[in-house]
């Protein structure tokens, strides 16, 4: 499991995240949604983050370029993600699964995305 940090657009706006494989989903501030694709869940469900529980009652469609990389994820959106070691208020926390679908990797030696394994074909069997 690792951690980095870096900033991200998100309709043209830069979101500090953390790319956390620990985790695996991911969430968006409900700050950082305001004017995104959020839609209301209709069942309320829980998640524990940060050592607190969330109650999620929306999710978000978020289009993002990630270092000059185009994707989309699903986001859970929560009132607040927490800060990280510097103290700076975390706006998206980008989870294994979304890393996991579009090809990215943790260089945790270097503190660097890895985008070695990125894609935008995917092949279904």
């Amino acid at each position: 499991m690792g951690r980095i940090r870096e900033d991200i657009l998100v309709d043209g706006r830069n979101c500090w995240t953390l790319f956390d494989s620990g985790a695996r989903y991911s969430y968006i501030a409900r700050q950082a949604a305001t004017g995104l694709d959020v839609r209301h869940l209709p069942a309320e469900r829980s998640t524990s983050l940060g050592g607190r529980v969330h109650k999620v009652t929306d999710v978000c469609l978020v289009f993002a370029d990630v270092a000059g990389h185009p994707l989309e994820f699903q986001a859970s959106v929560i009132d607040e993600i927490g800060v990280d070691e510097d103290g700076k208020q975390i706006e998206v926390l980008f989870g294994a699964i979304a890393m996991q679908l579009w090809g990215i990797r943790l260089d945790l030696q270097n503190e660097l995305l890895d985008f070695s394994q990125y894609t935008t074909d995917f092949v279904e069997f």
